[in-house]
């Protein structure tokens, strides 16, 4: 064997060498990205690591029966915390003097005990208003 053919082979395993080392430190440095990445790194929309987005079905309005059954009875049924009890005309002919616009806005914005909405955070003004109306309805 020549020196140039040694020179060559030693040359071509050197340039194997490198490329071999180059691959694995790209995959041990991937690796290492990996394991010490922080857990809380959130997935914004567009990423690909998130989700679809899914699209909710439109819900059917609730009537104000169905508000108070799930939403109000609980202060309103028994007459919580200061909270006029559905069924008492002595209780409700004052509030209802004051008209619909003003028990909405208290019931909307909350008023001394009330929170507002009555925690009820996905009714509509609608829902709100006819809630307000089913206990009035009720208590005459």
């Amino acid at each position: 064997m020549t020196s140039t053919s040694i020179f060559s082979l030693i040359a071509t395993a050197a340039t194997l060498a490198a490329l071999a080392l180059t691959a694995v430190a790209a995959d041990v440095e991937e690796g290492i990205e990996s394991r010490i990445k922080s857990v809380d790194s959130v997935c914004m929309s567009g990423d690909e690591c998130a989700a679809a987005p899914v699209a909710a079905a439109p819900a059917e309005p609730r009537t104000g029966a169905e508000v108070y059954d799930t939403k109000c009875t609980t202060c309103h049924g028994l007459g919580v915390a200061g909270a006029p009890k559905m069924g008492e005309a002595s209780q409700w002919g004052p509030r209802a003097a004051q008209g619909m616009d003003t028990l909405f806005d208290h019931a909307w914005n909350g008023f001394n005990g009330m929170p507002a909405k009555g925690l009820c955070m996905d009714c509509s003004e609608d829902e709100i208003r006819g809630a307000i109306q089913h206990m009035l309805d009720n208590s005459q």
